[in-house]
Parts: C-alpha cells; sequence; structure tokens
C-alpha cells in the first residue's frame, strides 16, 4: 500500500490571515512564507502516493465535500537505453563464423523468420545469429574482403550461446556450406541495445538458452557498473 503524504497549493490565505498578527520575521509575509515551504519540503520519493489540494481563502466557507483531491505517485525514471557501446571498445574484432539456413531441420519450424519476427535478409543487409549478450540485438558490422556488404544481428541459436561465434545467414543450403566454419576479421559499426534484447526475450523465458542469454547480459552490466533493474525472468525461477 502506498503512503500517503499532502502536498497544498494554492493561496494559503486563512493560514496568513490568522499569522498576522503574530510576532514574523521583518521579510515580507509571502516571501517568509516561499522560503519556509521550500525549506520543509523533500524531494518527491518513488513509490509515495502525493495528494493536492488547493487551499481555500479566508473568504469561502469550509465544506470539506466540495474539495477536490488530486493523488499522483512519482515513479523512478525509466534508464536509457543501455547500448553496448558502452561496455565494448573494440570495434574490431576476429571471430569464428559459421552458417545457417531456413529450411535446416533446427530452424524449419521458423521458416524465413529470425528472433525478432521480420523475415531473415540476404542481400546489402544480411542477418546474422549470435548470443546476445555478446553481440546484442541491432549491432551491425562488416566483414573483411566484403565490400558493400552489412550484417545486423537479428537473430540467436541455442548452440551460440556462451560462445563468441556468429552465425550467418545464407538463403540456401549449397551456400551453408560452402561457407563452412570461417575466422573471419569483423568490423562492428554499430553495437546493438542489451534493453532491446531483454526487452525481446522477456516472453521466452521458458528456453534455457534464453534464460542464459539474459542472465549474461545482467553480469555485463553489473560489471560495467550500470544499473539492472529487475529482470523480467526473476520471479518465474
Amino acid at each position: 500500500m502506498y503512503n500517503s503524504r499532502l502536498i497544498t497549493s494554492g493561496l494559503c490565505g486563512a493560514l496568513m490571515a490568522t499569522l498576522s498578527a503574530c510576532a514574523l520575521p521583518k521579510q515580507p509575509l509571502l516571501t517568509y512564507w516561499k522560503e519556509k515551504l521550500h525549506k520543509d519540503s523533500a524531494p518527491l520519493q518513488t513509490g509515495v502516493k502525493y495528494e493536492v489540494r488547493k487551499a481555500l481563502a479566508s473568504n469561502i466557507p469550509f465544506r470539506p465535500s466540495a474539495i477536490k483531491r488530486y493523488t499522483f505517485v512519482f515513479n523512478e525514471p525509466k534508464p536509457p537505453l543501455m547500448v553496448a557501446s558502452n561496455l565494448h571498445r573494440n570495434s574490431q574484432m576476429r571471430v569464428r563464423t559459421t552458417a545457417y539456413t531456413h529450411n535446416e531441420s533446427d530452424h524449419i519450424v521458423y521458416g524465413v523468420k529470425n528472433a525478432i519476427g521480420t523475415n531473415l535478409k540476404f542481400g546489402s543487409i544480411r542477418s546474422a545469429a549470435a548470443d546476445w549478450s555478446r553481440f546484442p540485438v541491432g549491432t551491425q558490422f562488416r566483414i573483411a574482403g566484403q565490400p558493400g556488404v552489412t550484417y545486423v544481428v537479428d537473430d540467436y541459436g541455442s548452440a551460440l550461446v556462451g560462445t563468441g561465434t556468429i552465425d550467418l545467414y545464407k538463403p540456401s543450403r549449397n551456400q551453408m556450406d560452402d561457407w563452412g566454419v570461417r575466422h573471419v576479421d569483423i568490423e562492428v559499426i554499430h553495437w546493438g541495445s542489451y534493453e532491446k534484447s531483454m526487452e525481446l526475450m522477456r516472453d521466452r523465458t521458458k528456453w534455457r538458452h534464453v534464460r542464459t542469454m539474459m542472465e549474461g547480459i545482467e553480469a555485463r552490466l553489473r560489471t560495467a557498473g550500470m544499473p539492472t533493474g529487475k529482470t523480467p525472468f526473476t520471479a518465474a525461477l
């Protein structure tokens, strides 16, 4: 249950009229009360229910039933997007890559759809799958020797979790087999968002590899001293 605080706004006519005959500081009365209210007021706290009422002027009869009350709760500000570039300094690296296609036995149930619900891409922009706790969704990179081609991480796979391997989408089995396993030099041109990664995985925590990726994201953020908040799957475990 929320605690309740009262903030009174408007004219303090009745109070000021009552105190007009009292001994007050030599400064003007209105200035005195403005400074006092400012001094006594504490910063708003998150999760506390505050009540706001308009004070009645001295010439208005007091009728409790006629007073309108308004309440509000100050919510904790949402943290900014947790961008991976805050944690990753190197934009160039050598990685192990494999290839996959949409009609493999472990992907056929998803067809040409990726983990974010759009179609897998192959062209100047190509889809890639990775462990989102290492290469979060939205990460874009280029492979040395492939000018004009940009890969974007929009997919993941259970076999990739816990590894630094990136799986490159190919539209056919022949192209997948031709690629095989290769160690390549890549340049990351844009790091994706950990927050977006966790948001997309929020309703998929029945899968162990999804929980592992979310735990990996939290561990990276804690190491970097960034706020992690309450993860969506914590209560379900």
